[in-house]
């Protein structure tokens, strides 16, 4: 691992590459003029699971990041990126370059009656691997899937990644699940088990240096793109001993401390602006002088610093194989995060279960064994799993979430949490780097973009046409803008961007943002003076609101919302 990871740093030295920067939408149409002017390049779309805005170090966080600092160094950081606050819907509007509901996941894998919440990908949309292999391009994925209900070796695979564009895959098709010993673990279409010394940031990193390795052989000078979902770092707090123990004691200072230290350094960076007033500490965490237990508390971040961290392993050795085999120079290379972060407190309520004062003798699972459990009864050695409060995570045997006061810490400044789509629900960084097309390096970028503009600068770049019909299958119209104009600075024409989960919803037209916590009232924020959302307006702006309600509700109707709880149709 040591020499591997100096001979990355070496790779990336060599290139030049650094530290911080931002990017912006465009339309579908508008500017072909990156794929003219240079050849196809190849596309590498990299997503973590759970992460927060502020968690990374060109972002402002404390953990060990240089690899995606590097790439922001050479590339661009958009400030004002966002999501759909949830796994699923985010994956459903990456893919498809749709709103979740028209994809069909308007929640999550279940199945309420209607087209936009069918927890399946809709027949009715094209995956970007769909419609970049008319383009020429090979496709390739390794991850997390989690586009379909149908999880097991027996059922439809219908909606599983072979099935919808991708010519090799590696991953899961469950959306959590140990890292030691994942549910639905696949190669194509054969679900397998884990093997020795498996973990599974590890594997997707290293199945998705293979498939470029691979590529660079089997069809060279094709272009390709490859979509690779990081696990890490949503729960369990799973980590390698060795990762967990560069932060030991990092996180003694406790959350307020680190909120502030993280503030202190986005506004320094220009993530934020120094006049967005951090958000008070969550009223539902102590603060940090009265927290007991605070060792179960330091572990806990420790551990998901560690994630990240072996994340960002990976994607060094993601870089360094494409300087190795492909054309680095001419690869888009998308770095963001599937929502906020996460404040569940799955596992980490009550007494360590089973009790670990009585011992329990359970069988091994045989090595061919697969796994069908998000959260395993047993280690493959035959260990209980166990949860509860105090149990301090990393090994295979534990099963708990960091909880909510340090994803109070991830987003950093923001309200909220993943679920929700105040600004720390749906906040994310994005990176963006293409040294053969951006050419002013290191720069922030603050016009606003979402989850559907992916696609758009996919097919943007790569001279490919969004089809109007799939398969005999008549394909919803494109909703993203593509980004290219705003790797020059330019400014994206759109007239607003919307927001719906869970009765969660929110509009942003300019500066203005409408945004309502189901099942409270809409509030109005002046995003351009309080990001942070602290300065309610509605009251004193009904006309606004009467608007943007207007505008939301337009596109509600237009995207298959339902109101929430959706009740199925009688």
């Amino acid at each position: 691992m040591t020499e591997n990871y100096s001979t990355r740093r070496g790779f990336l030295k060599m290139l030049g590459l650094g530290a911080a920067t931002l990017a912006v939408p465009g339309c579908i149409a508008a500017s072909r003029q990156s794929a003219k002017n240079t050849k196809q390049p190849n596309i590498v779309l990299i997503m973590a699971d759970d992460m927060g805005f502020s968690d990374i170090g060109c972002y402002g966080g404390e953990i060990h990041t240089p690899n995606l600092n590097n790439l922001a160094a050479a590339g661009l950081r958009f400030t004002q990126f966002y999501n759909t606050a949830r796994c699923c819907p985010t994956r459903a509007s990456l893919m498809s370059g749709l709103y979740q509901h028209q994809a069909g996941v308007g929640h999550m894998m279940g199945d309420y009656g209607y087209d936009g919440y069918r927890g399946e990908l809709s027949k009715n949309c094209v995956t970007i691997a769909e419609a970049l292999k008319p383009a020429g391009y090979r496709t390739y994925m390794s991850g997390k899937w989690h586009l379909t209900k149908r999880t097991r070796q027996n059922e439809s695979k219908e909606n599983w990644p072979r099935q919808r564009g991708f010519d090799r895959f590696f991953g899961t098709i469950h959306g959590a699940g140990s890292f030691y010993d994942p549910n639905s673990l696949t190669r194509d279409n054969t679900q397998i088990p884990p093997g020795k010394d498996f973990y599974y940031t590890d594997a997707i990193s290293d199945n998705a240096v293979k498939f470029i390795s691979d590529h660079n052989t089997e069809h060279p000078g094709k272009p390709f793109f490859m979509y690779v979902a990081f696990t890490a770092p949503h729960w369990p707090m799973h980590a390698k001993p060795e990762d967990i123990a560069k932060y030991k004691g990092r996180y003694a200072a406790g959350w307020d401390a680190l909120r502030e230290q993280r503030h202190k350094r986005m506004i320094d960076l220009k993530i934020v602006d120094a006049e967005w007033k951090l958000t008070p500490r969550d009223q539902a965490v102590p603060p940090w002088t009265e927290a007991k237990n605070k060792k179960w508390f330091q572990r806990r971040m420790e551990v998901y610093a560690a994630m990240v961290d072996c994340l960002d392993q990976g994607v060094g050795r993601i870089v360094a194989e494409l300087a190795r085999t492909a054309d680095l120079d001419n690869t888009l290379i998308f770095f963001l995060a599937d929502n906020g972060g996460c404040a569940e407190e799955y596992g980490s309520r009550g007494p360590v279960k089973p009790d670990p004062s009585k011992p329990v003798v359970l069988k091994p699972m045989d090595p061919n064994e697969l796994q069908t459990r998000m959260q395993p009864t047993v280690t493959r050695d035959g260990r209980p799993v166990r949860t509860g409060r105090g149990l301090m995570p990393g090994p295979a045997d534990t099963y708990i979430a960091y909880g909510k006061p340090w994803a109070n810490v991830s987003n950093t400044p923001f309200r909220l949490y993943k679920h929700w789509v105040h600004e720390g629900g749906i906040s994310t960084p994005l990176i963006v780097h293409w040294p053969a097309r951006i050419k002013t390096r290191g720069q922030l970028r603050k016009q606003p973009g979402h989850l559907i503009d992916i696609m758009a600068t996919c097919l943007d770049v790569a001279g490919a046409e969004y089809p109007a019909e799939y398969k005999g299958n008549k394909i919803t119209p494109a909703e993203g803008r593509s980004l290219t104009p705003a790797f020059d600075n330019k400014q994206i024409e759109r007239q607003a961007i919307y927001w719906e989960h869970e009765g969660n919803r929110a509009v942003r037209k300019g500066k203005w943002k409408l945004v309502s916590k189901h099942p409270d009232k809409w509030e109005l924020y002046d995003l351009e003076a309080d990001r942070t959302e602290l300065n309610n307006l509605a009251d004193a702006n009904p006309q606004k609101v009467a608007e943007l309600k207007q505008t939301w509700q337009a596109w509600a109707d237009r995207a298959g919302v339902r109101p929430w709880p959706v009740k199925k149709p009688q």
